[in-house]
């Protein structure tokens, strides 16, 4: 008599792999479903942002966006010194899109943190200046 194999069950650990392995192929579009998904965009062009679409924040430094006095319309800042304190907070099925002064070292430790913790997140190439640069408008503080 032959051992007759079973269709797998909703509580199968294999069953429950391959629909995570699923939706993480459908977020990034690659076959390597990780944080650190080599096709997966880490930034987004100045050009293309679009606040009405994406959670946008402000992740400059305090004495950064102080002294600055304008945001992208609809930002909200967030002190990316305090990111424990609201990391959280953030929904995890929305698009964020951070940025800082000229997008580097705040904005990728920032991004670093966010994909850690299964936010779809980018940030703007070359930061608040490269927007301004591409014809972003820029609202008071």
């Amino acid at each position: 008599m032959k051992p007759t194999t079973q269709p797998p069950k909703d509580s199968d650990p294999l069953r429950t792999e391959v629909r995570v392995e699923s939706y993480a192929l459908k977020r990034c579009g690659c076959a390597t479903p990780t944080a650190k998904c080599p096709d997966a965009p880490r930034t987004v062009q100045p050009a293309k942002v679009n606040p009405d679409t994406a959670l946008v924040f402000d992740v400059r430094r305090e004495a950064d966006y102080a002294a600055s006095g304008e945001t992208i319309p609809g930002a909200m800042w967030k002190n990316p010194e305090k990111i424990d304190a609201w990391i959280d907070a953030i929904p995890r099925t929305l698009d964020v899109v951070i940025y800082c002064v000229r997008g580097g070292s705040v904005s990728n430790a920032v991004l670093d943190r966010l994909l850690a913790a299964g936010v779809k997140a980018r940030y703007i190439e070359g930061g608040i200046e490269a927007y301004q640069a591409a014809g972003g408008k820029l609202a008071a503080q």
